[in-house]
């Protein structure tokens, strides 16, 4: 069965990255982090999530963590050189990245928006994200994902 390439996939295609893909059911409705690490067999500290935040500036800011973790605000927004950052409302998800909650990939949303990874992804070989859609993950060396992303590592968790 031919796959349909997500933007994030056709991205690194472009630039020849290697990656895998891995896809999961999600009829079941558990799409959060930790029921897809299970459900693709990867080890929750190398499935991250994509977090979307707006700073006081009104500006957009990508957070990308692992899944079993949670955002610091005080230090999403201390990287960020923000006064504070707040979440982005799950309805204001995809005017702003294109992408859909459960599906948000930190690769190829509308826009560049400042990126900052979790200094966690140090630590591992491979990491896995979101394609950019529900049911598809990619695995990618977490320096490659820092590159495409241009992101900075941060110590973003609680």
């Amino acid at each position: 069965m031919a796959q349909t390439k997500t933007n994030a996939m056709r991205i690194l295609d472009a630039q020849k990255v290697s990656y895998e893909t891995l896809t999961y059911d999600n009829k079941d409705g558990k799409i959060d982090g930790v029921s897809v690490a299970a459900k693709i067999g990867k080890d929750p500290n190398e499935v991250y999530k994509t977090l979307v935040a707006q700073g006081t500036s009104k500006n957009i800011y990508v957070f990308v963590i692992p899944v079993a973790e949670e955002l610091d605000l005080k230090k999403a927004a201390k990287a960020a050189s923000e006064k504070n950052v707040e979440m982005l409302p799950v309805k204001d998800i995809q005017k702003w990245t294109g992408y859909i909650r459960g599906g948000c990939s930190p690769i190829g949303m509308k826009k560049q928006y400042k990126t900052f990874m979790d200094i966690s992804s140090q630590r591992i070989d491979s990491i896995v994200v979101s394609a950019g859609k529900i049911g598809l993950q990619i695995v990618l060396s977490p320096g490659i994902l820092q590159e495409i992303t241009q992101a900075e590592k941060y110590d973003l968790i609680k």
